[in-house]
């Protein structure tokens, strides 16, 4: 499982997608465009993206944890890069 792209976007307040991802679960499923979030609190949480007003996928509480913390990873290292 790795990310394969990540692109931070412009934060506006508290509750903001701080990243758009690419992520490879594994070399037959690759998933594109999730959200990493950051929440008032400071954590980071990954969502899926939608279609309409439903997502395209769901995660395990588990794999929710490990696909956010290489994504806020990956973010933090682009972030690094563009200072």
């Amino acid at each position: 499982m790795k990310i394969l792209y990540a692109h931070p976007i412009g934060e506006t307040g508290q509750r903001d997608c701080v990243a758009f991802v690419d992520v490879e679960l594994n070399d037959d499923v690759r998933l594109y465009g999730l959200r990493l979030v950051r929440q008032p609190d400071g954590r980071h949480l990954l969502y899926a993206p939608q279609a309409g007003h439903r997502r395209t996928a769901t995660f395990s509480k588990s794999l929710a944890e490990q696909l956010t913390a290489l994504a806020v990873e990956a973010y933090e290292a682009v972030r690094d890069d563009q200072r």
